[in-house]
């Protein structure tokens, strides 16, 4: 739907997206004042339209722009394009720059200054050569914004235009329904020239949360996404934005209004730059995650926040139970959507989206695994008041070690297998950086920052990162190397397409089988794993049901035909095998 109107119909979407959200008589000033600011970055950016929505070679790098630093270099994006350029060129075409901006806690994510890159990672410039290489993906954090903005600073003065750029309400009032991420108030007191008022404060006591229902708030924020496609922005994350509108006596939560917002971005970003993409993060149950490609006229893509803890599960129990049934019951995205398939980020893995996927006493062992493996598990307070946990803060690389913190035999088996299912499934998928360096948990920088996500944001110094890469036998050069092996190929396969079909067959609970096949139907292959530390057989019966003759077959993953014999198809410990027709 999205992707086929016309711009003519996409400029009426806008006048019927803004009369829902403030009336038909503001919508119209609103309206003209949007075409004004259409036709400004129409002329500005300069963007070309994007031939290709996406393909199989769409692999995204997701990394913060330090985390890997160099003392003698004062910028570093100029570190990390240093790296990439060296590194990444082969595998991936897409880096995701986690906020590079300004900003006065959560690494990043409480915004200062929108429209500014930090000086300790470089400039604008520094941002453009980057894209040199590799197309970008950047952060919009359009929920909230710091205390020290200057849009804040305005409003503490009670200066026009920001006296309602931010939500403040009365303490007394009874605010049970809204659903929280967080375990801290939801209402902050901050002193202002007109008296003391009670802030919104959805994730922090420094982060202020906007005020959507004021139309010049959406002006300014829309100018704000304009601005990120013209810098060379081909895929921006929408982050945290479910919470956006806010109406009391309702959960705040994926309200009819945040939908119709992402609507209206997805049209405007679609009139300036065609091929522009957007990317909600929603940390939320599945089916309310997936309600954000609306009949495909909202985002074009949607994070997959079950797939990280279900392969959790799948890899340490030994059973694709649960993440087989997940899968099972996946729809195929809307026409011109697909699925961000990742397994990390630089937040941590989130419990909320496992509701009703995972029974209570299997999440329950899952968190006692991993707390066993040195993980934090954070929590958020539910509207019943009580604190639950909301997320496992460690490495999805640590998060395969033996308990105790000790290397496990298998670890880097198990992670790659966790990687290369991603890798398979229909979807773009997106790599955090620790993920393909095997990084370790860093405590020290929890007890830096007192923050429990840090031991997820490790910042490498670039000369011991390289020489580690120079020892073939360590955990970063042998995954990284490995890792990249497997990106390669899993590029040059049309089966692989993000549009190409898929079909998940039941071949038990130890193993998983996925059958893909390019939108042409030029190729087909048969993604296979064991997720066991035994090896396994796959019965001859059910080889045959879906292969034919095993020996009219190709592994591509290791350049050979897969191994049989007249039982079935063997298959190690951890096994990872794709099949096509020779």
């Amino acid at each position: 739907m999205g992707y086929e109107q016309t711009e003519a119909e996409r400029f009426q979407n806008l006048l019927e997206h803004l009369g829902f959200l403030y009336g038909d008589e503001t919508a119209v000033e609103v309206w003209k004042e949007l075409l004004t600011l259409i036709d400004k970055h129409r002329t500005a950016s300069g963007c070309k339209p994007y031939k290709v929505r996406w393909d199989e070679q769409d692999i995204v790098l997701i990394t913060y722009g330090d985390s890997i630093r160099n003392p003698a270099e004062k910028a570093a994006l100029r570190t990390l394009k240093g790296f990439a350029d060296r590194w990444l060129q082969e595998a991936f075409n897409v880096i995701h720059l986690l906020p590079i901006f300004p900003y006065t806690s959560d690494d990043g994510f409480s915004v200062a200054d929108f429209r500014s890159v930090r000086t300790d990672l470089g400039n604008w410039q520094d941002v453009s050569e980057l894209g040199r290489h590799f197309s970008l993906m950047f952060d919009f954090v359009l929920n909230h914004c710091s205390r020290v903005s200057l849009y804040f600073a305005d409003f503490r003065a009670n200066r026009e235009p920001y006296i309602d750029f931010f939500i403040y309400e009365d303490p007394d009032k009874d605010w049970s329904q809204v659903v929280r991420p967080r375990s801290s108030p939801l209402l902050t007191e901050i002193p202002t020239r007109e008296g003391m008022r009670h802030v919104w404060t959805t994730f922090s006591a420094d982060q202020v949360d906007l005020n959507y229902r004021n139309p010049r708030v959406l002006l300014e924020m829309l100018d704000i996404l304009l601005f990120y496609i013209g810098q060379g922005s081909r895929i921006t994350r929408l982050d945290a934005i479910a919470f956006l509108w806010k109406e009391a006596g309702t959960s705040c939560l994926h309200l009819p209004q945040t939908h119709t917002v992402v609507k209206l971005m997805r049209d405007v970003a679609e009139l300036v730059c065609p091929g522009a993409l957007l990317l909600t993060e929603t940390n939320v149950p599945h089916t309310e995650n997936i309600s954000y490609f609306g009949q495909g006229d909202e985002a074009h893509m949607v994070y997959q926040f079950s797939l990280p803890p279900l392969l959790l599960h799948a890899i340490h129990t030994g059973s694709t139970q649960y993440l087989y049934q997940w899968l099972r019951n996946l729809s195929p995205p809307p026409e011109g959507c697909t699925y961000f398939n990742f397994t990390a980020s630089h937040d941590g893995i989130g419990v909320r989206p496992l509701e009703g996927l995972l029974p209570p006493d299997e999440l329950r062992q899952l968190l006692d695994d991993m707390r066993a493996k040195g993980a934090y598990v954070s929590t958020r307070r539910n509207t019943d008041g009580k604190n639950v946990p909301y997320e496992i803060n460690i490495t999805y690389f640590d998060a395969f070690r033996n308990s105790g913190n000790r290397s496990a035999p298998w670890q880097v088996s198990r992670f790659l297998l966790s990687q290369t299912v991603a890798l398979s499934m229909r979807g773009i998928p997106g790599i955090y950086i620790h993920s393909l360096l095997a990084t370790p948990n860093d405590y020290e920088r929890v007890e830096v920052t007192g923050a429990t996500r840090s031991i997820n944001r490790h910042q490498w110094d670039e000369d011991e990162l390289e020489a580690l890469l120079e020892v073939p036998e360590s955990s970063t050069s042998l995954l990284l190397r490995e890792y990249l092996r497997r990106i390669r190929l899993r590029r040059a396969q049309a089966a692989f397409h993000p549009d190409g079909l898929q079909e998940v067959v039941d071949v038990g609970d130890q193993l998983l089988m996925l059958i893909r096949a390019a939108p042409d139907h030029s190729q087909k292959i048969v993604a296979l794993f064991n997720f066991t530390k035994t090896p396994r057989k796959l019965d001859m019966h059910r080889v045959q049901a879906v292969l034919g003759d095993p020996g009219q077959w190709w592994d591509v993953l290791y350049d050979c035909p897969p191994e049989h014999d007249t039982d079935g198809l063997l298959l190690k410990p951890y096994d990872c095998h794709w099949l096509t027709p020779r």
